[in-house]
């Protein structure tokens, strides 16, 4: 065996347990909530997402970059430091009524948080709360989500 391999090996096994341990934290924080579906921010939104969503028995919703969905959409701007950009969702995900969570891997300046809290409220659904791995508190992205339940599993 090379020793770069048996590295790699408990680097592995390291990795999934605390991936496993992340997934814990979020679903304590965030499982007694009532929530129909769990709203995901590309990319690495989506493999938290999907895991809580799987662990709370709620159904899965992905929220991509402008032109990545294949069915029709509705869509929301938002400002950014140099510029603005664009999320989107489908148009049918959402029913009215139906009790989201939203969960990415990291809250920084809050903007595409705060847009996807827009998207979900433009489609009828209630933002139950917002799940993230990693809160970076110095830049304040919690002043964009005010009035907003927002659980963060680290703060930095």
């Amino acid at each position: 065996r090379r020793p770069g391999i048996v590295i790699a090996g408990r680097l592995g096994a390291l990795a999934a347990a605390l991936f496993r341990r992340a997934l814990d934290l979020m679903t304590a924080l965030c499982g007694d909530l009532p929530v129909d579906k769990v709203v995901a921010i590309e990319s690495r939104g989506f493999i938290l997402g999907a895991a809580v969503a799987d662990r709370i028995g709620a159904g899965f919703v992905p929220v991509r970059k402008v032109g990545k969905l294949p069915s029709k959409t509705v869509k929301v701007s938002y400002d950014l430091e140099y510029g603005s950009d664009s999320l989107e969702m489908h148009h049918d995900a959402i029913e009215p009524g139906q009790r989201v969570l939203i969960v990415d891997d990291l809250l920084a300046t809050g903007g595409t948080a705060r847009a996807t809290v827009d998207l979900v409220k433009q489609l009828g659904g209630r933002v139950e709360g917002i799940a993230v791995l990693i809160e970076l508190v110095e830049l304040n992205g919690r002043a964009k989500l005010e009035g907003e339940k927002l659980f963060a599993v680290l703060k930095y």
